[in-house]
């Protein structure tokens, strides 16, 4: 087989979500490539892997390759690739909590699309500044910047870039305390890519629905998305997407006061957060399981977990998680949740919380 011919079956792969065996091929090409001495073949190679990598979960791994990539473009003098290798590093340092050096990537990418008029790239960027924001907890710049990229895939016809961006606002939207815009999003995302047969999308847009749900207090409705999602990613192979997933499945059972069964879920989402070096997932785990300590009467144990998320999300500069480990700890130290409250607000976040456990968004 060609080297083409691999790479144009491992796109295939690709875009069917199915990870393990594109990337096979990708590397097959790769070798073929670098055996002809085709460069630019070789950087297809490059982002494809790095895309295939960051679709897993695996961002070091993807970090690597699209900083490869950044430097062959650069050689070949060629801006756009450069810029679409920029934005795919940003998004793998994204996935490992870094937002500040992920939103400086991205400005660098920006403006070249926009000196070229690059319509598609800018959609594309303005898509990934956007889950920087939210990461960071600017939701209003978050909310923004998804709705101008939605105009503009809209406008370029991509249904793909259009769903993904639907997701997005559907995320922006749950942290912004807008519940019922959030469940609107999500619902129309998943229409559109059960339409498209996007098996990643699909799985995106039903851990979104679920999680509208559970902010609504329809905890067997977010189940039951919430297990076509964890069905799908594992077929997918998408650690990350997987993890935040099960998550809220033990989130979903914190509120209905099995405790056992969601410390289960919150430990197995820890370990994975771990093994993805996502600080923020870890984040979320500590404010879990510190939750169900307090509920369980162990409150010092609940005070080393809440500490934690609290220190790890100023580090990070997480403002959303640093609220939330803010109210909780209000509420155990007997300040009845002010200090959170307060902290939401400042956020611009229509977020209020009676007691423990929050049913944190």
């Amino acid at each position: 087989m060609t080297a083409d011919s691999f790479f144009r079956r491992a796109e295939r792969f690709k875009n069917r979500a199915q990870y393990k065996d594109a990337l096979l091929l990708f590397r097959s090409a790769k070798k073929a490539y670098e055996k002809d001495r085709v460069i630019e073949g070789r950087l297809r190679c490059l982002m494809s892997i790095g895309d295939v990598y960051r679709m897993t979960g695996k961002f070091e791994l993807s970090g690597r390759n699209y900083s490869e990539a950044i430097k062959i473009s650069r050689a070949l003098k060629n801006r756009t690739t450069e810029a679409d290798a920029m934005v795919g590093f940003g998004l793998s340092i994204r996935g490992l909590g870094r937002w500040k050096e992920a939103l400086k990537m991205f400005s660098r990418a920006e403006k070249v699309y926009r000196e070229r008029k690059d319509a598609e790239g800018i959609a594309f960027v303005l898509w990934a500044k956007a889950g920087a924001f939210r990461i960071k907890g600017d939701v209003a710049a978050s909310l923004k910047s998804f709705k101008e990229s939605l105009s503009l895939f809209k406008t370029l016809g991509d249904k793909h870039g259009t769903g993904y961006n639907l997701c997005g606002l559907g995320g922006a939207s749950r942290v912004a305390g807008l519940f019922s815009d959030s469940f609107k999003y999500y619902t129309a995302a998943n229409k559109l890519f059960s339409e498209l047969k996007d098996t990643f999308g699909i799985a995106y847009s039903h851990c979104g629905i679920g999680n509208a749900l559970r902010m609504q207090g329809d905890y067997s409705g977010a189940l039951l998305h919430f297990r076509k999602a964890t069905t799908l990613y594992r077929e997918i192979g998408d650690i990350v997407s997987f993890s935040y997933t099960l998550w809220g499945i033990g989130k979903t059972y914190t509120m209905l006061g099995r405790l056992d069964k969601a410390m289960d879920y919150f430990r197995q989402s820890y370990g994975f957060f771990r093994k993805t070096k996502d600080p923020r997932g870890i984040i979320y785990c500590k404010l879990g399981m510190g939750e169900i300590e307090f509920l369980r009467g162990r409150i010092s144990s609940a005070l080393v977990n809440l500490n934690a998320a609290f220190r790890d999300s100023l580090s990070n500069g997480f403002s959303v998680e640093n609220c939330h480990a803010d109210a909780l700890l209000s509420v155990v130290n007997k300040k009845n949740g002010k200090n959170g409250n307060r902290c939401y607000n400042k956020l611009g976040l229509k977020l209020k919380f009676a007691g423990i456990p929050f049913n944190i968004p």
